[in-house]
């Protein structure tokens, strides 16, 4: 039901652009949410469609823009000026409306996407 898309290799200070595709039901938030080696999964930005906001991690905050699109029925991740902490899996997820819970947890989310990878490297 979700199919995320647009991972890749790019170096320091590059962009990509990663979209979530949803299908077969309507979501309120979708979520965009990362894991490096080692690491736990971390929250990156979050979108409403009720109320067509974004909400985003401190750590992408100014670099990152979460926006949805009717047309093709995905959020999509903007991500510009990428580090190298940057690196990760990237996972999509999304909650129907009566999800209740913070949008920066991802216990809150039942659907979830297969990943895709971000490398960022010179």
């Amino acid at each position: 039901q979700l199919q995320a898309s647009g991972g890749g290799f790019v170096q320091p200070g590059g962009s990509l652009k990663l979209s979530c595709e949803a299908s077969g039901r309507t979501f309120n938030d979708v979520g965009w949410f990362r894991r490096a080696p080692g690491t736990e999964r971390e929250f990156v930005a979050a979108f409403n469609w009720v109320a067509s906001t974004a909400s985003y991690a401190d750590s992408v905050k100014d670099r990152f823009t979460i926006s949805g699109n009717n047309a093709r029925n995905t959020v999509d991740l903007q991500m510009d000026s990428l580090k190298p902490e940057d690196a990760a899996i990237y996972y999509c997820a999304a909650r129907r409306y009566g999800h209740s819970g913070s949008y920066y947890e991802a216990q809150n989310y039942p659907y979830w996407g297969q990943g895709t990878q971000v490398t960022v490297s010179s």
